[in-house]
């Protein structure tokens, strides 16, 4: 028997339901997981807003839009507030939500931890995505995300 305090959360894997959310968009939106059931979601973590990494994958996300939207829904999530998420959806001509998340919900996804940069060690978002199919189930994770050529990736595994 395990004492208290020290259950371990079983980690997310293919074919389990995705935990629901609710979190705003850039706009002050609410975008609710179950409300989009029946269709394919793409569910994307990142660092931070404006960072390089992160330009470079949302920029690629940008390019595919045209082609990824009639497949799925893609979603953006990091801690970053509204205010960053507008700036960097009009610098860089995004055509897709970005939510607004405290790390709860990426809490939830095992997509929030303990990182290290330059020996320094500090709590933040990873890059992670989900692919979740039309029932809510998780169908595809991408651990460890290289941002160039991954919404290649993401589109070859929703068509």
């Amino acid at each position: 028997m395990l004492k208290t305090g020290t259950s371990k959360k079983t980690p997310l894997g293919v074919g389990h339901i995705a935990p629901d959310f609710e979190l705003d968009d850039q706009d002050g939106n609410p975008v609710k997981l179950s409300s989009l059931k029946g269709k394919k979601v793409v569910l994307y973590f990142y660092p931070k807003d404006m960072t390089s990494g992160c330009t470079v994958e949302a920029c690629e996300f940008a390019g595919a839009y045209s082609v990824l939207k009639k497949k799925a829904v893609l979603l953006g999530v990091s801690k970053d507030s509204a205010q960053d998420h507008k700036k960097f959806i009009a610098k860089h001509n995004l055509p897709f939500q970005l939510l607004v998340d405290d790390k709860k919900v990426a809490e939830k996804y095992d997509s929030y931890g303990e990182k290290s940069m330059y020996g320094r060690k500090y709590m933040g978002i990873f890059r992670k995505t989900f692919v979740i199919d039309e029932n809510g189930r998780i169908s595809k994770i991408f651990e460890k995300v290289k941002p160039e050529g991954h919404a290649k990736e993401v589109l070859d595994a929703v068509s």
